[in-house]
């Protein structure tokens, strides 16, 4: 990717993710998404829908726009017992075992389309916009460049948490 632009380096990152979201999530039960190593640990199923609803989030923030969540229905289609703009940011253990996803198909068809709507977006993306502030909530402020490699980074420790919890699982039989 020499003299690649910003973008297309985004585009390569969110793709990554996506990569590694569908390798962890692939050839899961409902019952497998929803299992925990011990009752205070995150499950496959919600860390994935979790990083997949901090994306769609921050990027639809960034973007001025609805979020999938909502625009794509995805709130129904889940049906989870969570307040309706919920991103798992701050849940307890409680509020993790309450997660419930009916397939691995419903998760990853979620993520794909965050995934479409983030590459859209960054895909016309200039290097300049990427100085351009979009949280002033923080000293310093937030430049969207800072904000999609906060995103990016986020979404990767979550995916790789969720491989980790799945390779637990299955090393013990489950």
């Amino acid at each position: 990717m020499a003299g690649a632009r910003s973008a297309e380096l985004l585009v390569d990152a969110f793709g990554r993710v996506r990569e590694e979201v569908h390798a962890v999530v692939g050839g899961l039960t409902p019952d497998d998404l929803t299992a925990r190593v011990d009752p205070d640990a995150n499950s496959v199923g919600w860390l994935v829908w979790h990083l997949t609803r901090v994306q769609d989030d921050h990027v639809s923030d960034a973007a001025g726009i609805t979020q999938e969540w909502v625009t794509g229905d995805w709130v129904t289609r889940f049906g989870l017992p969570y307040a309706r703009l919920a991103t798992g940011y701050g849940h307890s253990a409680r509020q993790v075992g309450r997660m419930r996803v009916g397939s691995a198909r419903l998760l990853t068809g979620y993520h794909d389309a965050v995934h479409d709507r983030t590459v859209r977006y960054v895909r016309e993306l200039a290097d300049t916009d990427l100085d351009r502030v979009v949280d002033e909530g923080w000293s310093p402020a937030v430049t969207l460049g800072v904000r999609l490699i906060s995103v990016l980074s986020d979404d990767l420790q979550h995916v790789g948490q969720a491989a980790f919890v799945r390779g637990m699982l299955e090393r013990a039989g489950g």
